[in-house]
C-alpha cells in the first residue's frame, strides 16, 4: 500500500503539488466534510469513500457531516459560509446545479460562491419500479401509464436531482403527468418505492444495485449509453425503445469561493490520486460508479456546460420552483 510520502513524493515529481506546502500546510488540518443529503444514499457513501481515503492521504483528519434538508442546500450554505481555507468542503452531486431551478431563493450561486475541487465519480442512473405493481417492462409501463394515469408515481431524491430530470423528461417523451414525490436523499425514496407507496423512480445505480439483486425492484433499463456489467441482462434505454434519455449521476467535490489556488491544487491532487487507489475503485465499481480524474479546471468548465445543459432541461421537462 502506499504510503502518504509516497503519495505526496510522487505527486511532487509529477509537478501536481509541493512536498514541503503540502505536508506543513495540510497535516495539522482537520477537515469537515458536508455532505447535504441523508446518510446511506449515494452523495454520502461516495463521500465516505474519498473521505477515508483522503484522511490517509494527506494525513489527516476527515469528518463526515450530513446536513440534509432545503433540497440540499442546507449543507451547501454552511460551506458556502465558511472561511475558504480547505478546512470545510462539501460533497454533493449534479442537484447542486439544479437548487436554483427547483427552489424561489437560494442562498447561494452554484458556480460563483464555491470552488471547484474535482469531481469524484460518475454512475449511470437506472429506472426502476416495484416488482408486484408495475408491467413487467418498459413499453407495457408507458402504455400503462398512458391508460391509467393515476397509477403511478415516482420517488424521487430531491428536486432538481439527476433522478427528477429523467423521470420528467419520460413523462415528457410519453406525454403523461405521472407526479414525482421528491424526498430528503436517496435512500428514503427507494424505501417508499420498495414498500409500495410509490411504484417508480429512476435511482443511482449504486443505490439500487442491492435491492434489484435480491428482487425486491425491478430494473426496467439502465439510463446510460452502454448495459452495466453488474447488470448484464438489464436493456439501456434505447434498447428498451426510448433512445435519447440518457442520464449519468456524477459527484464533485468543493471548498468556498476564494480558496488559494495552491490548496484548490493540493486537494486536487490528491483526489486524483485517492481515484486510483485500487481500493476505491473496487469500491466505487461496487456501488455501479467509477472515478474521475480531472484538473480542478477541467471541474470548472464542466460545470459552466452541465449547468447550461441542466437548465435547458428544466426547461424543456417544464421544472420551475413550486408556487408556495
Amino acid at each position: 500500500m502506499l504510503t502518504r510520502r509516497k503519495i505526496l513524493v510522487g505527486l511532487a515529481g509529477l509537478g501536481l503539488v509541493s512536498l514541503p506546502r503540502a505536508a506543513s500546510s495540510q497535516q495539522s488540518r482537520n477537515v469537515r466534510l458536508i455532505v447535504p443529503a441523508a446518510p446511506g444514499g449515494a452523495i454520502d457513501a461516495v463521500g465516505r469513500l474519498y473521505a477515508d481515503r483522503l484522511k490517509d492521504t494527506l494525513g489527516q483528519t476527515w469528518v463526515v457531516e450530513n446536513r440534509a434538508g432545503a433540497n440540499n442546500t442546507l449543507g451547501a450554505a454552511e460551506v458556502a459560509r465558511a472561511a475558504p481555507d480547505g478546512t470545510t468542503l462539501l460533497t454533493n452531486a449534479d442537484i447542486h446545479l439544479m437548487a436554483k431551478h427547483v427552489m424561489k431563493q437560494v442562498p447561494y450561486d452554484p458556480v460563483a460562491d464555491f470552488s471547484p475541487i474535482s469531481r469524484l465519480a460518475t454512475s449511470p442512473m437506472v429506472f426502476v419500479g416495484h416488482p408486484g405493481r408495475t408491467p413487467a417492462d418498459l413499453g407495457a409501463l408507458a402504455a400503462e401509464m398512458k391508460s391509467a394515469r393515476d397509477k403511478h408515481t415516482y420517488s424521487n431524491s430531491g428536486l432538481g436531482a439527476m433522478g427528477h430530470l429523467a423521470a420528467e423528461s419520460f413523462n415528457n417523451r410519453i406525454g403523461v403527468k405521472a407526479v414525482v414525490v421528491s424526498y430528503r436523499g436517496t435512500a428514503p425514496a427507494l424505501t417508499d418505492v420498495i414498500g409500495g407507496q410509490t411504484t417508480l423512480m429512476v435511482a443511482p445505480l449504486g443505490s439500487a444495485l442491492q435491492q434489484i439483486q435480491a428482487g425486491n425492484l425491478r430494473a426496467f433499463a439502465v439510463m446510460s449509453e452502454q448495459r452495466v456489467p453488474q447488470l448484464p441482462s438489464v436493456p439501456t434505454i434505447a434498447e428498451a425503445g426510448f433512445p435519447g434519455l440518457s442520464f449519468m449521476l456524477w459527484y464533485g467535490l468543493w471548498g468556498p469561493k476564494g480558496m488559494p489556488p495552491d490548496l484548490v491544487t493540493q486537494l486536487n491532487a490528491a483526489v486524483q490520486a485517492a481515484s486510483k487507489h485500487s481500493d476505491l475503485v473496487r469500491k466505487l465499481t461496487a456501488l455501479g460508479a467509477e472515478p474521475v480524474t480531472e484538473t480542478a479546471a477541467d471541474f470548472a468548465r464542466f460545470l459552466a456546460a452541465e449547468s447550461t445543459r441542466s437548465a435547458e432541461i428544466a426547461r424543456i421537462a417544464g421544472i420551475t420552483p413550486p408556487a408556495n
